[in-house]
């Protein structure tokens, strides 16, 4: 059952839609049986009101890129909408087809890379493949190097005590985008690393602990949300938008119920100091977005050399600065984590563009408060941060994952055949 709460027209007309919504939580929360947990109210509450109800998304920030668009032209406009992912139209659907065959996936920065990286290491004899994998060799320094370079490691077996493993060089990238191989190659051309077929949605009429509960349980950085009867997607639920919405609701009691908690009662950060996946400052970055892949993880600590004191982060949107301005390497030999850090940081200031990385590292420590951290991380526009003590060294990592944790639980069978519907993986997915 959905239920509305009735309001003054002034109070809305003053409130953000963000706030309107936790207001209805508000009320929603003051109905429930006196005996049940706080977590289990709310988790009454967000099971209560439909996924419609969330703020729409920016116009800006709600784009499709067809399916038969350029590698190159995907790249530039996700850049240029400040998005990490956009849905992939299907060109040769049919007008009348459901949202399912008018979409073919989700095209993303970190499916990009590891889709012409994997290409680059191929060796299958075509005459572009070979023409590629020569220029690779010829600026790079032979088919080993131009291979580990390609993987994002030193070499097949990289560890940061070979000081002598080859590196990515720093006009790698610019061969690549400069490469008729990347400018030619289409969105279609990379469906092996998509991660879902076409991807996981929610219907309009589907609950908010549903939404927030696959953004935790299921890791899932974002939700599209389909209206069935137009066949597409009406809105795209992010985590830094769930973040803003609970941000605004940081004066109600139901979110005072646990926000005013330390990190430190609640049993966080999850993740002790020495599982933190972190690179070090000397490694190449490629390294740093493989670590990201191989773990599933969105960000990692950049660290300074032989410690575990943070320098920086590099985030998986960070991927986008390899593709649109690869001659800021140039005059690097070797393209570490510490030197794209540097580089960006210069690129970004001169061309008075705003990003995270020129924010430096956002940390909390274990006696904040939840409502601290998420007021920060709203801030700063990211999901993630890292947990440090009085000497900077990193403790941990908080995410929005381990965040809605600590809000709502999935009951015993929640979803049960939901994920029935859902197409399998490509069988040549990467992801």
């Amino acid at each position: 059952m959905v239920v509305g709460i009735a309001a003054t027209d002034e109070t809305m007309e003053s409130t953000s839609p963000e706030a309107k919504l936790g207001m209805e939580v508000e009320e929603l929360w003051d109905i429930q049986e006196p005996q049940l947990t706080p977590t289990e109210k709310l988790n009454a509450c967000f099971e209560s009101i439909p996924v419609s109800s969330f703020p729409p998304a920016p116009s800006s920030q709600v784009i499709e890129i067809t399916s038969d668009t350029s590698l190159a032209e995907a790249v530039r406009l996700l850049s240029k909408h400040k998005i990490l992912s956009a849905p992939v139209v299907d060109v040769d659907a049919p007008e009348d087809a459901s949202w399912i065959d008018r979409y073919i996936g989700i095209v993303e920065f970190a499916g990009i890379v590891v889709w012409i990286l994997h290409q680059s290491e191929k060796k299958d004899g075509s005459a572009e493949t070979d023409f590629f994998s020569a220029k690779l060799e010829e600026h790079i320094g032979g088919p080993a190097v131009a291979a580990a370079a390609a993987s994002g490691m030193c070499s097949p077996r990289y560890r940061s005590s070979q000081p002598e493993s080859p590196t990515t060089a720093g006009n790698f990238f610019k061969l690549l985008t400069s490469s008729d191989f990347y400018k030619n190659t289409k969105v279609r051309d990379i469906a092996g690393s998509f991660r879902w077929a076409p991807f996981l949605a929610l219907q309009k009429s589907n609950s908010f602990l549903t939404m927030l509960l696959l953004l935790s349980n299921y890791r899932m950085k974002s939700i599209p949300v389909v209206d069935l009867g137009e066949r597409k997607i009406d809105n795209i639920i992010t985590q830094p938008a769930v973040i803003h919405m609970l941000e605004e609701c940081s004066d109600l009691q139901w979110f005072e119920s646990w926000g005013s908690k330390k990190l430190s009662e609640l049993g966080l950060p999850l993740m002790k100091p020495n599982r933190v996946v972190k690179v070090n400052e000397d490694e190449p970055v490629l390294q740093a977005f493989r670590l990201m892949r191989e773990k599933g993880v969105g960000g990692v600590p950049v660290v300074e050399s032989g410690g575990s004191k943070a320098v920086g982060n590099i985030s998986i949107r960070d991927v986008q600065f390899l593709l649109i301005a690869p001659e800021i390497y140039k005059d690097y030999r070797s393209i570490t984590a510490k030197n794209f850090l540097t580089a960006v940081r210069s690129y970004l200031d001169e061309n008075k563009k705003a990003s995270p990385l020129m924010s430096g590292m956002v940390t909390c420590k274990r006696d904040n408060t939840i409502k601290e951290v998420i007021i920060k991380l709203d801030s700063m526009k990211i999901h993630r941060i890292y947990v440090v003590d009085d000497e900077g060294n990193v403790e941990g990592v908080i995410t929005l994952r381990d965040i809605i944790s600590k809000l709502v639980h999935e009951p015993r069978g929640y979803f049960g055949d939901f994920f029935d519907g859902v197409l399998p993986l490509p069988p040549n997915s990467r992801v």
